[in-house]
């Protein structure tokens, strides 16, 4: 099967290459492949600003069929549309897997970095790392269950509360994600973008929340009021940037918590002093946690979250550098591989190319 790899270390491009199709093991099931998301951590590997083991195939954001289990494993996994967790090996024993947090461990191997993922026909994982995914949901949106988890991690259960003002920084995937688990909890939430966002602050707006464009005047000085006011009580950085990070901390009223969702490529400068002065509760999330997946699953199940709008391209693997070209200039909301287009023509679901603000994951 073809597969897309990161052959050696340092930064460079990835490779499409013929590779065996894996086989399950023990508690492992085989995932016939329906979908892959480009993550903002995959252009972090591609310039060498993430930690992986090449060679490896790329691709953490997957969903797809099971097709094949191995011994000790359920049998009615199989033909049942999934999404795995990211972990793919762990010690078991350290503090942070016996507390339920297997992104921490220091023995982690994850799909995607650390063995190989899922931007190709098929992808071996453990079985306890399946979850199934409603039938509501088509078999491309449903890679987006990863990022959703990984979103529920860092607004967890009391992190937003009923009455809460929110502001959630970036317009991407990631950003429309968290504000939707943020309203999910009861918050009152405006989705912060850029000019070249519009149609994805469109988006935001047919889902029923706030947007503003940081290019508005009106909208950001209403912000900047409530801010002055003291009645921003959550911000959410999705955007990944140093100015995002800078802006978000001075939104934030006292007493208030900063979430960081977005991944930074390198060292920021920012104004740390807000955090003392005003004591703010600062909280990070780097991956997800079996915890998280429940509540993304919770979520799902109610029909608070909307996923298959945020799904603007699907693209064969052998269209790789569009994709990541597109994902790099931040066109569309979030692009994905089908790897069973091999060679088909792309299918653009937004009707044209627009640029947005940086998604992250």
């Amino acid at each position: 099967m073809l597969a897309l790899r990161k052959l050696v270390p340092g930064p460079g491009e990835p490779a499409l290459s013929e590779v065996p199709i894996p086989e399950a093991g023990p508690g492992q099931a085989r995932i016939a492949v329906t979908a892959a998301g480009i993550c903002g951590t995959d252009l972090h590997i591609l310039r060498d600003e993430y930690s992986f083991h090449p060679p490896v195939t790329l691709g953490h954001e997957v969903a797809g069929i099971v097709d094949a289990v191995g011994a000790g494993v359920d049998e009615g996994w199989l033909g049942v549309l999934v999404a795995p967790e990211t972990a793919f090996s762990t010690c078991g024993v350290c503090p942070w897997c016996r507390d339920g947090r297997p992104m921490l461990c220091a023995s982690r191997r994850s799909i995607g970095s650390g063995v190989d993922g899922g931007f190709a026909s098929y992808l071996v994982v453990p079985a306890k790392n399946l979850h199934r995914i409603r039938t509501s949901i088509d078999d491309h949106a449903a890679a987006l269950a990863e990022p959703l988890a990984c979103v529920c991690n860092a607004i967890g259960e009391g992190v937003v509360t009923p009455g809460d003002r929110v502001v959630v920084i970036g317009a991407g995937a990631m950003g429309i994600q968290a504000a939707q688990v943020a309203r999910a909890a009861g918050g009152i939430v405006t989705v912060v973008g850029t000019p070249a966002d519009a149609d994805r602050l469109r988006l935001v707006e047919s889902l029923g929340m706030a947007t503003s464009s940081t290019d508005d005047g009106d909208d950001v000085a209403a912000l900047r009021a409530a801010a002055d006011a003291r009645r921003i009580d959550v911000v959410v950085e999705c955007a990944g940037v140093e100015a995002a990070v800078r802006n978000g901390l001075t939104l934030v009223r006292p007493g208030g918590t900063y979430v960081q969702v977005g991944i930074l490529g390198g060292e920021v400068t920012i104004p740390f002093g807000e955090v003392v002065l005003k004591e703010i509760r600062v909280r990070a999330t780097f991956g997800s946690s079996p915890a998280a997946w429940r509540q993304m699953e919770r979520l799902l199940d109610a029909g608070l979250i909307e996923l298959p709008s945020l799904v603007t391209e699907v693209l064969p693997l052998d269209d790789w550098r569009r994709a990541f070209e597109h994902v790099e200039q931040r066109q569309g909301i979030k692009t994905l591989f089908d790897p069973r287009r091999a060679g088909a023509a792309p299918q653009s679901l937004m009707g044209g190319s627009t640029a947005g603000s940086g998604g992250n994951r």
